[in-house]
């Protein structure tokens, strides 16, 4: 068969004809959209490695360029569909949605890849740009979404803005609900409130759990006793909540409580105590330089030391809260690098307060509050042994013992 009955052959099934064309431009677009992914853009990264500056490489490593190589086969696309006159004006108008998506996902990852790197920068925290970056991009999304619609159907962009402002006070009315929810998920969104899995507190609802679905009207959480509470999304973009992610995100879990300690148990230490302290481990090292700092005070100040409230002196529940700081430091369930404090709280008349603020590393609800267990049961029971006492309201034991010892 020659080259002349091959063409005889085409001509009488034009049909035929423009799928192999159709064939060989699909092939070719993607041979040169590979090249232009696989190379071009890898040549335009090692260039932007090149320049003095970092923000080029950041916007590349953000992905804001990984979309333009569509652009090329979207262009002979573009070109070579002129000759498929049966599927011009279709294929044209698809192929130029195609391209302003293309162009429409670019600019919206530079500005975010923008803001980010602006972001960056000190001046951020006093001139942030968050908010003006979002409203450029739901303006840019409203414009490309009534031009894409105008290419479809044909007609001039004009005519749709036109006939919106006439729509608008009905579309408002009818869909209201929508609407709220609509703005409310794009809030929640672009402002990263709310992932599925989030753990959410909502007491306005009841509701004290994980999220388990993000719809356009509704966020589903699932509470602690596996009931369901249903919040509609545009009281969430409105309204306050507490999301629990930036402590998952952290790594540690904050430990908040205090032991409440008597305090006319409280006392200078005597010889006899001090030696005893210093046979704790984590204590050793403590005493030693407390010893040391205190007696080079009195002896710079020369204090008299037979008298119990000159100069300076350690006490029982000054030395239980180093005990406690070289305790919970020595803990592996405490996280170390999170804030750390034991200190001592305001004294009521139910007695002084002793707090331990600190982390767990195991955010994990159980697991936390194992841990958190351990080391009270632990400081409950260790007390004593610094001639401390809880305080605590009289019980029927107490009076007992009262009643015994009258007795």
């Amino acid at each position: 068969m020659n080259l002349d009955t091959i063409g005889d052959f085409l001509k009488a099934y034009p049909v035929l004809k423009d799928f192999l064309f159709v064939v060989v431009l699909f092939l070719f677009s993607g041979v040169l959209y590979y090249v232009t992914k696989s190379y071009v853009l890898r040549f335009v990264k090692y260039l932007f490695s090149q320049t003095k500056t970092d923000w080029d490489e950041q916007l590349f490593d953000y992905g804001v360029f990984n979309d333009l190589p569509q652009l090329v086969p979207a262009l002979v696309l573009s070109q070579g569909i002129d000759y498929l006159p049966r599927i011009q004006g279709v294929g044209q108008k698809l192929i130029n949605v195609w391209i302003i998506i293309i162009l429409l996902k670019f600019v919206d990852k530079f500005l975010s890849g923008a803001l980010m790197i602006y972001n960056r920068y000190e001046i951020s925290y006093r001139r942030p740009l968050k908010t003006y970056v979002q409203v450029i991009k739901i303006i840019l999304y409203i414009a490309v979404g009534i031009l894409i619609i105008s290419i479809l159907v044909g007609q001039s962009p004009w005519i749709f803005l036109s006939g919106l402002g006439a729509l608008t006070a009905v579309l408002m009315l009818m869909f209201q609900d929508t609407i709220l929810g609509f703005v409310a998920s794009i809030q929640i969104t672009s402002n990263d409130l709310i992932r599925v899995g989030d753990w959410l507190e909502v007491p306005e609802f009841g509701a004290d759990g994980d999220v388990i679905e993000i719809a356009l009207h509704t966020v589903k959480v699932q509470n602690w006793d596996k009931t369901i509470t249903t919040i509609p999304s545009h009281k969430l973009a409105s309204n306050s909540f507490k999301n629990w992610r930036g402590m998952k995100e952290a790594g540690g879990r904050r430990i908040k409580r205090s032991i409440l300690i008597d305090q006319t148990s409280v006392t200078f230490c005597t010889d006899e105590m001090i030696k005893k302290f210093s046979k704790i481990h984590v204590l050793k090292d403590y005493i030693e330089q407390k010893q040391k700092e205190i007696a080079e005070y009195n002896l710079v100040h020369g204090i008299d030391s037979s008298v119990l409230v000159n100069g300076r002196r350690m006490t029982n529940l000054g030395t239980f809260r180093a005990y406690l700081a070289a305790y919970l430091r020595h803990h592996p369930g405490i996280h170390p690098n999170l804030t750390f404090i034991v200190r001592q709280l305001q004294p009521t008349r139910q007695g002084i307060p002793m707090e331990i603020y600190v982390f767990t590393n195991d955010t994990r609800w159980v697991t936390y509050e194992g841990i958190q267990a351990d080391i009270f049961d632990h400081v409950l029971a260790v007390i004593p042994e610094f001639g401390l006492r809880i305080a605590q309201d009289p019980t029927g034991y107490d009076l007992q013992q009262l009643f015994a010892m009258q007795n």
